[in-house]
């Protein structure tokens, strides 16, 4: 079964991150699915795309075999691993159809940069977030160029740095997602989310999406080599190495105080 779906219907390319076994889960076959499947929804004749996820959640984070294996990547085989996540986001941020997200359950460290590359987000109220990287000695540093166009730079500072979970509407407070719902609610304003594409010019929204990331856009040459050395850098260092080994025996790593 792929790890990621794709399904034109009735102008609507639905992508669905498709493992809810592991909580969607990122591993190099889902960023790889997803690489090409933002690239098919921007050469189709899509009017908005439809992220989301199967199960109950959208997307918790980086998958455990993978994270295991990360520990013993060399530096060099972490740049590249890190390169391929950027190219993902950078893919899809690039889509010049709209993409509209669902967001339930759990999203968790990188999960957050595809709602940051989202256009609208549509998010369960008991839906919880958390920029979890600093947690193992990590630091969300290939989602954070586009987080950081998505979010108020205030609030995604407080929440990379302290690394603590956070609910929808401190979510929606920060911009990370535009609406909050009710369970019961959220699949019908997703519905509305899409079909007011239907009524607007397919192209016109397409130049519009265009146009928007380039007057916004503060991204500059070299910035995916510049994030890939940081968190490859953090990875292979004494604190990624602690961290990611404490998770995987649970228990506290070296440098956690007691009572915290």
């Amino acid at each position: 079964m792929a790890s990621v779906d794709t399904q034109l219907t009735d102008d609507v390319f639905v992508i669905t991150l498709n493992k809810p076994e592991v909580r969607n889960a990122f591993n190099p076959e889902m960023i790889d699915g997803l690489t090409e499947a933002f690239r098919e929804a921007d050469m189709s004749d899509c009017r908005v795309v439809y992220l989301k996820g199967e199960g109950k959640s959208f997307c918790a984070g980086a998958d455990l075999n993978w994270m295991r294996s990360m520990k013993d990547y060399s530096l060099e085989e972490n740049l590249a691993d890190s390169k391929k996540l950027y190219n993902m986001f950078n893919t899809g941020r690039n889509c010049s159809a709209p993409i509209v997200c669902k967001a339930q359950g759990h999203v968790m460290g990188g999960a957050t940069g595809l709602l940051s590359i989202s256009d609208i987000v549509v998010a369960e109220a008991s839906t919880k977030f958390a920029f979890s990287e600093v947690k193992l000695g990590l630091s969300p540093a290939t989602i954070s160029p586009f987080v950081l166009r998505k979010m108020t730079a205030s609030k995604a500072r407080e929440l990379m740095l302290t690394g603590r979970v956070f609910l929808a509407e401190e979510a929606l407070e920060g911009q990370l997602v535009n609406r909050v719902v009710t369970e019961d609610e959220i699949d019908a304003e997703v519905t509305k989310q899409l079909e007011q594409f239907m009524s607007l010019g397919p192209k016109a929204v397409r130049e519009t999406k265009k146009l928007v990331n380039t007057v916004s856009n503060p991204l500059f040459n070299g910035l995916e080599e510049e994030t890939a050395k940081v968190i490859a850098g953090l990875r292979v260092g004494d604190d990624g190495q602690e961290g990611l080994a404490a998770f995987f025996e649970k228990r506290d790593a070296s440098w956690k105080r007691k009572g915290h």
